[in-house]
């Protein structure tokens, strides 16, 4: 996307925008609905479940907070699966688009139909994972049943319920990136980690009546550094100037006031690596809890927050967001058409031959980028870790500062999808008029 400068509009005319414009107040108003949806559905109870023992034995667990993030801190619930098994079918089918060369055609030469296919091949394997994860999860809750439905029978209408669940968000999600504002799939994360706040600062309050106050301003003035850092990383771009060959044989004085750049984010995936790496840190404690099996108990343990080698998780933490970071940017950004495309409109990057030396030239910037973006971005997850064991504090310990990272992540992408729109709209009345 080649960029010129421009004023942004405030945060009182995009709220005019909205309510003054149909189209846009409707999609505000179908994600808000949706998302509504989501969260009464994660209380809609699933049958022979004894919730009360349920909720006693889940809090605090480790599977818990890793569930949170994805449920919203309902283990019991219709949605418990929530986007999980989506999240887990795109990272399969990403790894698999770079690794056969078919899907690679579908998503690169055969356009608007191409990811179509897809998106319903996607469809299919969170299909299978949810039946798998709910097959799984359904055995655990085996004992946590209240006795009306015994043996295989919980089994089976416990992971019915679960699979339709997990389908209905997935759907739910697919509308929202569709006909609302926003990534469905993050708005939904969004909304499940918010719902798990009050939790959060209560458990912060009891740890302030214990007299830990000093602790709890470290982690408060820890949490307000990595808004700050998170902002910074998702803001951040390098803006590489280009000019058009018109301007540049013909009357450059024309335009010298607007500059026009190519940018390129320090972080192309946003918050998507955090989540991808999060639920793949999620996998052995799921597996753990649901086979019962004591090695795999013993290797979850050792990537969980609370592990007694505390450097295990937090290096492969850190490994699989630097690693999601390149692999998603390599998705998102391909230097090769961005060349192709640069070339078609007539422009260049000053001092950079056009077509292949361009895209060699673009490769390169990308890779770095990346290299301190993925850094970063993996180094403001794990540093909380470090900080919560000095203060005693667990708040940000973990998939704490995981669930941070990614609300502040999820808010920044929607504002800015939303300022987009905005612009959209004026200008189109601009036309009008």
């Amino acid at each position: 996307m080649i960029v010129s400068k421009g004023r942004a509009p405030t945060s009182g005319e995009t709220l005019t925008q909205i309510v003054r414009a149909p189209e846009l107040r409707d999609r505000v108003l179908i994600t808000l609905g949706l998302l509504l949806f989501v969260r009464l559905g994660a209380y809609v109870w699933i049958p022979g479940l004894d919730v009360v023992r349920l909720q006693a034995g889940f809090t605090g667990g480790q599977l818990a907070g890793l569930l949170s993030i994805f449920t919203g801190g309902s283990p019991g619930g219709l949605f418990t699966l929530g986007i999980l098994p989506f999240i887990n079918a795109s990272i399969i089918m990403q790894l698999l688009t770079a690794a056969l060369p078919s899907l690679e055609t579908l998503q690169k030469d055969e356009g608007e139909a191409g990811r179509r296919k897809l998106a319903q091949i996607t469809r299919y394997v969170s299909l299978g994972w949810a039946i798998l994860q709910g097959v799984g999860f359904s055995v655990y809750l085996r004992g946590f049943s209240n006795g009306t439905i015994e043996g295989g029978l919980f089994i089976a209408s416990t992971a019915l319920a679960l699979v339709t669940g997990s389908m209905v968000v997935m759907w739910i999600s697919e509308v929202i990136t569709e006909r609302g504002i926003g990534q469905g799939a993050s708005l939904v994360i969004f909304l499940n980690i918010a719902a798990a706040l009050p939790n959060t600062l209560n458990s912060t309050i009891q740890l302030a009546q214990r007299g830990k106050l000093v602790g709890i301003v470290v982690t408060l003035l820890v949490s307000l550094l990595m808004v700050v850092a998170i902002v910074a990383v998702q803001e951040g771009s390098r803006r590489i100037p280009i000019v058009s060959a018109k301007r540049q044989v013909g009357r450059p004085g024309l335009l010298a006031d607007r500059q026009t750049y190519l940018p390129l984010k320090l972080i192309a995936g946003g918050v998507m690596p955090i989540i991808f790496a999060s639920s793949v840190m999620f996998l052995p404690q799921f597996l753990a809890q649901s086979t019962g099996n004591p090695a795999l108990a013993t290797a979850a343990g050792y990537l969980s927050p609370g592990s007694s080698l505390p450097w295990v998780y937090g290096a492969a933490f850190f490994l699989l967001i630097f690693g999601f970071s390149f692999f998603y940017t390599s998705i998102m950004v391909n230097p090769v058409e961005l060349a192709t495309n640069l070339r078609r409109q007539g422009v260049a990057v000053p001092g950079v031959r056009p077509g292949s030396s361009t895209a060699a030239y673009l490769s390169a910037l990308i890779n770095r980028l990346t290299v301190l973006g993925g850094a970063f971005l993996g180094l403001i997850a794990i540093i909380p870790n470090i900080i919560s064991g000095l203060t005693g504090i667990p708040v940000l310990q973990g998939l704490g500062s995981t669930s941070l990272l990614i609300l502040v992540g999820v808010a920044i992408d929607t504002a800015k999808q939303v300022q987009a729109r905005v612009i959209s709209q004026r200008y189109e009345g601009m036309v009008r008029q």
